[in-house]
């Protein structure tokens, strides 16, 4: 059962991650290279969209499977005040992690299809603040998932 869970939780992690790494580094600067094409873009949104399910999928999987093999190994989930520092960092980085998440699905997201609508020199400073931190909350959520792997990795190892 623990190697089970075990793969499970990686290929959780590696899917989001994967796909994170994948829409940031690769399909978003091959769009913002091609502005005047709106195929693009749609491009982007469709994969982007496509993406969405995996990831809450992916989550699901990671909080169902995080505890138990954390219980598996010892460390008692329900009390937090006894958790080894690296088990501590890692939660609270992952936690951050599913605020940006949501942050960006159910907030920013929404708003970005209609600013995106709307041409630049026209926008409010409302407006192009949406814009701009749709395009940087996603990089920032990769460096936090990334810095996620580092403990996990840490975590394995201790």
């Amino acid at each position: 059962m623990y190697f089970t869970l075990v793969i499970l939780h990686i290929l959780a992690a590696v899917s989001w991650i994967g796909g994170m790494i994948f829409l940031s580094l690769v399909l978003a600067p091959l769009v913002r290279s091609r502005k005047s094409v709106p195929e693009f873009m749609a491009l982007f949104r469709s994969a982007a969209l496509r993406f969405r399910p995996i990831v809450w999928v992916a989550m699901a999987i990671l909080l169902m499977t995080g505890p138990m093999l954390l219980s598996l190994r010892g460390v008692p989930v329900a009390n937090p005040s006894s958790w080894p520092e690296i088990v501590m960092v890692k939660m609270t980085l992952v936690a951050v992690l599913l605020f940006l998440t949501l942050l960006h699905d159910l907030v920013l997201g929404p708003q970005v299809s209609r600013v995106s609508a709307i041409p630049e020199s026209q926008r409010t400073a409302g407006e192009q603040v949406v814009f701009n931190t749709a395009r940087w909350l996603p990089r920032l959520s990769l460096l936090i998932a990334l810095s996620v792997l580092v403990a996990a990795t840490i975590l394995a190892r201790s």
